[in-house]
């Protein structure tokens, strides 16, 4: 392959224009074609990038490497189309509605020697590149997300834990290698706002809160350890730490008061856009014939989770789970 990645972007609705966007900005990359069921939207934002309009098959007959970023239930099929036709493969996220299949998807692309990556794209917010860093020292005991807003105005077939727990489900499981033991859940608001509670192998524990039912927006996440604790804010690119708490009493006045002071420490972000920097990430990983850094397998794995939360709150609400998952 040449220094320059040849790339295109299967599906330009919301999410799959950015990615036609950032791929057009991308130095060493070159947008060699969009693809849409709807023929007019694939011109405009083909017009909109300069770039071309095009049928899938001919776009990945063109291009080295694809986003998929058509409706999750089309994602076997793109993906299986691209693998035929030898293209590398970056897929938005979840992956896949069934794990069986994408195990299936990621045999067939080791068999074909094309790459698969799943489209976490809160892996690559500086913020969270940050806190690894910080968690290289410390020693988690229990892990705090919330992921909560107001309707969005945009079409999702997929559940609220499948549309957007569903990131922090993978950005926590990034940052321990111990498998889930127990999942508990329960939903309110018909499905708009979830709550989870995970327990790991090795005693730690994550609680986990989407929403799209909440009207503030809250991206965030708290990350509580021996002698820290850490609150990422995913909006403003931030990290804040908390260390050597000392509680007192103090007297004032002839009132005895509590006081309670702690050193914070705000280490240095070096924000800017997660889209952009995972694009990056899987063209490097293409040029170098590399693995992803989020891998198809971290994808199953996200998926796996979410089912399970789902199967949770079915049990709780004593429905199905087909019936949390509807939208």
């Amino acid at each position: 392959m040449s220094e320059r990645v040849r790339a295109g972007v299967v599906g330009v609705g919301n999410m799959g224009r950015h990615h036609a966007r950032v791929y057009s900005e991308l130095p060493g990359v070159e947008l060699v074609g969009v693809a849409d069921a709807d023929p007019d939207r694939a011109a405009e934002v083909a017009a909109e990038f300069d770039t071309t309009a095009r049928d899938r098959d001919a776009l990945l007959a063109r291009a080295d490497a694809v986003s998929v970023a058509v409706p999750t239930r089309f994602h076997e099929a793109v993906a299986r189309a691209a693998i035929d036709a030898g293209t590398d493969i970056l897929v938005e996220k979840p992956f896949v509605t069934d794990p069986e299949v994408g195990r299936d998807i990621l045999a067939d692309a080791r068999k074909a020697d094309c790459l698969v990556g799943v489209g976490h794209v809160e892996r690559y917010n500086p913020a969270v590149v940050a806190l690894r860093d910080v968690m290289v020292e410390a020693d988690p005991i229990a892990f705090a997300a919330r992921r909560q807003g107001p309707p969005v105005d945009r079409d999702s077939v997929d559940s609220v834990v499948f549309d957007l727990m569903i990131h922090d489900v993978d950005v926590i499981c990034s940052l321990t290698d111990e498998p889930v033991t127990d999942v508990a859940a329960a939903g309110a608001a018909d499905g708009g706002h979830v709550v989870a509670q995970l327990q790991f192998a090795d005693g730690r524990v994550a609680s986990l809160t989407a929403s799209r039912v909440t009207q503030e927006r809250v991206r965030d996440l708290a990350v509580t350890a021996e002698d820290c604790h850490v609150e990422v804010d995913y909006i403003d690119q931030s990290v804040e730490i908390h260390r050597h708490s000392l509680p007192e009493y103090v007297a004032a006045d002839g009132d005895v008061r509590y006081r309670h002071e702690s050193v914070i420490e705000r280490p240095t972000v070096e924000t800017g856009e997660p889209l952009k920097n995972e694009l990056s990430s899987f063209a490097d990983a293409v040029r170098e014939r590399a693995e992803p850094e989020t891998t198809g397998e971290d994808g199953i794995r996200a998926v796996e989770l979410a089912e399970r939360i789902e199967a949770a709150i079915a049990r709780d609400a004593d429905v199905t789970p087909a019936e949390v998952s509807s939208p």
